[in-house]
């Protein structure tokens, strides 16, 4: 299955379609952008981000428009908002593995896990 990831808004409780998602790989301090991509209708990206034929050892970043996703939806944020992209920094180590990087995210707060 290679990389994933799928965001839920637990502020309205169901999936965070329309979230803007970018991926990049990384390399100490330096990021290199691999893509950016729309979730989809279950908050998800509409293919896997690798499959594990293209999924390589090393380091990525996952950079969440969560700012972006919630005004969109109407929330009124505060200014300057408490949060406006989150990142998140991983590495791979196991290629044959699947990856999947959820993210459970409010305006207010978020937590991620290496799902299955």
């Amino acid at each position: 299955m290679g990389l994933s990831t799928h965001v839920l808004d637990t502020m309205h409780g169901g999936p965070a379609a329309g979230m803007e998602v970018a991926l990049f790989t990384t390399e100490g301090e330096q990021a290199t952008l691999v893509k950016r991509f729309t979730l989809n209708a279950d908050g998800r990206s509409d293919a896997p981000l690798y499959d594990n034929s293209t999924l390589k050892v090393g380091t990525y970043r996952l950079v969440f428009d969560v700012a972006g996703y919630f005004r969109a939806r109407g929330v009124k944020l505060p200014e300057p908002n408490f949060l406006n992209r989150v990142s998140l920094d991983f590495g791979v180590a196991h290629t044959d593995q699947h990856y999947h990087v959820p993210l459970l995210v409010s305006p207010w707060s978020y937590s991620t896990y290496r799902g299955s």
